[in-house]
């Protein structure tokens, strides 16, 4: 090939890679577009303004009112580096409001007869440091037990199982609140004594298989450490301003705590069951379970002053209207939130650790018939 050729060539070659690039962005914008305006009602038109707004690459919604899912959506990108979109079959990280579950084993034992909340730890479990044995299994599921921490606040593992036993305690049972890890690495150890069975099986056996989450079992427990095909990769701006990947290593004796992953509908279905009593039978078992913790002062405590308040493994917005509002959370990037005086529980899932849905979920409200 000649000069004046092989410049030409070049010359070609480079236009249709621009082009071809051009085309890439394009059809990527496309299919962003395409998957959130295709039932361009205002739901999915206020999900994508927060997603253009939180910079969030992909998202999962399903609502319930009364009992029935009336609204579910996959909106965005589940993994960027290959241009995958989320559907309904894609499964997020739903990090802490796995507590949600393990706060609905233990109900279930207690209706069982096989466990109570007021009973000391040291009645289901030996060989406990002497100043742990007095903490109840509720304070332990409400993060008022002042146990130390196995993990900080960056989901960095800071003690073992045999080290965290010998720290103290960051203050006295029931004195204050201080989310804790610990507490679930405990509750753990109870439900395979108390059942029989490990965790994973537990919870698969008595609340996925009875709603048919057949995405969420396929999925298993082992968070960002398995490999779980069709599910959406994590993605971050916490690290250094830019888009980069998350990862959270969360070993099996902390699944109780975090670990599973799941799709929206699969958890509207769990909600579902949970409030027709499919998965608690008696009365008075969904009032304890989102009952917030009350302090030896009389008050309530949480993360902060809008989620204000925790009860059996699930953080609660306590109103002073008394309208709370029960509000699973999970990394930065998943929320379910139920409106109980409105019958409707909406769950937003995204792969984005720093989304935070539960900050604009309560504004959905409005637009839902």
């Amino acid at each position: 090939m000649d000069v004046t050729k092989h410049r030409l060539f070049c010359l070609y070659s480079t236009k249709r890679r621009n082009f071809m690039n051009k085309m890439f962005f394009s059809v990527l914008t496309l299919m962003l577009s395409f998957n959130v305006f295709c039932q361009s009602d205002t739901i999915d038109l206020f999900i994508k303004s927060k997603m253009n707004e939180r910079n969030i690459p992909g998202l999962q919604l399903a609502i319930v009112k009364n009992n029935k899912i009336i609204k579910s959506g996959n909106y965005g990108i589940a993994n960027i580096e290959d241009s995958i979109r989320v559907d309904s079959k894609t499964t997020f990280a739903i990090n802490s409001m796995t507590k949600a579950f393990t706060g609905v084993a233990v109900m279930q034992l207690l209706e069982e007869g096989k466990i109570s909340l007021e009973k000391p730890v040291s009645a289901y479990l030996d060989s406990l440091p002497d100043n742990w044995k007095s903490v109840t299994i509720k304070q332990l599921l409400t993060h008022t037990s002042g146990l130390p921490d196995m993990m900080d606040y960056n989901a960095k593992i800071v003690a073992n199982w045999e080290q965290v036993q010998k720290l103290p305690l960051l203050f006295k049972p029931n004195e204050d609140f201080q989310y804790n890890q610990t507490n679930y690495t405990l509750i753990g150890k109870i439900i395979n004594k108390l059942s029989g069975k490990n965790f994973e099986e537990f919870i698969q056996e008595r609340q996925l298989k009875p709603i048919s989450a057949t995405r969420t079992i396929e999925s298993g427990f082992g968070h960002y450490q398995s490999v779980i095909p069709h599910s959406a990769r994590g993605y971050t701006y916490f690290v250094n301003g830019s888009l980069t990947h998350v990862y959270e290593e969360f070993p099996p004796e902390f699944r109780t705590a975090a670990g599973m992953s799941s799709t929206a509908i699969e958890l509207a279905n769990w909600y579902i069951a949970l409030q027709n009593k499919t998965l608690l039978k008696k009365p008075n078992s969904l009032s304890i379970l989102w009952t917030p913790a009350i302090l030896n002062n009389g008050e309530t405590k949480g993360f902060n002053k809008a989620i204000n308040g925790y009860a059996i493994g699930t953080p609660i917005m306590v109103k002073s209207n008394k309208k709370n509002i029960i509000a699973s959370i999970g990394g930065g990037r998943s929320a379910a939130l139920t409106f109980l005086d409105k019958g409707v529980t909406i769950v937003v899932l995204t792969n984005l650790q720093g989304a935070f849905p539960e900050r604009f979920i309560g504004e959905m409200l409005k637009l839902i018939n």
